[in-house]
């Protein structure tokens, strides 16, 4: 039988417990029923949907998963239509599967649908409309920030307050990092580098195009991904500077981004495009546009 989420006291009476049994094990989380109850509401508001808990045992959700006139009806993954299932084979290789949601209107009608997988061991939220087309990637949260900004310093999301703390001086490579480089790609101008919470490190480098090479925490080699991207000359610019259109799209479709770097790509003088880097809810992603700031084509880093 189907479980309709938010359609029953039983569901928010459930977080409550969760949420004090929670409180148990870490002082400074929720330390009181009127807090439990304030968070359960939360939940409710933005029909959330818990997906994992981090280390600290703090659950984490993703969030806005359909509109608040709508419901949630748990689905086999095999439910999903063709297309959904292509775009998470294509974009999130490897991936585990955990939950998969439909989403009906108040008439019963499919409006869309809701996959979470498992990417790098890292929850992904993805939504997608009611052809299985894709839609966007579900923002998360901590459950006592649901109700706030959507991070809390030292949380699992702290990065969104865009202090680059994850950022690796190039000089500060380790030594095995440096020496594969210079052996197999010589020819790269390395820009920036990112320590992930897993200790992999992604290292963002030009050479007629936008890489990304990932490395493990002992500095073995993962893989490279060329970020999508006509071939050029790679200018690093700020996020300031790319069109409009460009902006909106990455607000739209991944709520709550961290920006992490961008180039506009030149040829003879002439703008051929836009490569954008950001990370959402710790997934890295490279993200083309094209000349006019039109989307293009995004591609899974790590």
């Amino acid at each position: 039988m189907k479980t309709k989420y938010n359609k029953t006291g039983i569901l928010a009476t459930a977080l409550i417990a969760t949420v004090l049994i929670t409180s148990c094990k870490k002082d400074n989380f929720i330390d009181s029923n009127a807090e439990a109850l304030a968070v359960a509401s939360a939940v409710a508001s933005v029909q959330a949907v818990a997906v994992t808990t981090t280390t600290t045992g703090d659950s984490i959700y993703v969030i806005n998963t359909c509109s608040r006139d709508q419901k949630k009806d748990n689905i086999a993954f095999s439910d999903l239509p063709a297309t959904a299932a292509a775009y998470l084979t294509t974009n999130y290789a490897g991936y585990t599967a955990v939950k998969a949601l439909a989403i009906k209107n108040a008439s019963g009608t499919v409006a869309g649908y809701v996959a979470v997988i498992l990417f790098n061991s890292k929850p992904v939220g993805v939504k997608f409309d009611a052809t299985g087309a894709f839609v966007k990637v579900l923002e998360q949260r901590e459950g006592h920030d649901i109700g706030g900004g959507g991070f809390h310093h030292g949380g699992h999301f702290d990065d969104r307050d865009r202090q680059r703390r994850d950022t690796i001086a190039l000089s500060a490579l380790p030594s095995s990092v440096k020496a594969y480089l210079a052996a197999n790609h010589p020819q790269d101008t390395l820009v920036r580098a990112f320590k992930n919470r897993d200790s992999s490190i992604v290292i963002v480098s030009i050479n007629n195009g936008v890489f990304s090479t990932v490395f493990g925490n002992n500095g073995s080699f993962i893989r490279r991904a060329e970020s999508p991207g006509k071939h050029g000359r790679a200018n690093s610019i700020e996020l300031s500077a790319l069109p409009a259109n460009s902006q909106s799209y990455l607000t739209a479709t991944y709520p709550n981004y961290v920006f992490k770097h961008a180039f506009k790509i030149m040829a003879d003088g002439v703008v051929k495009g836009y490569v954008v880097l950001i990370d959402a809810n710790e997934t890295k992603y490279g993200i083309e546009f094209d000349a006019s700031g039109g989307f293009v084509k995004a591609v899974t880093i790590r």
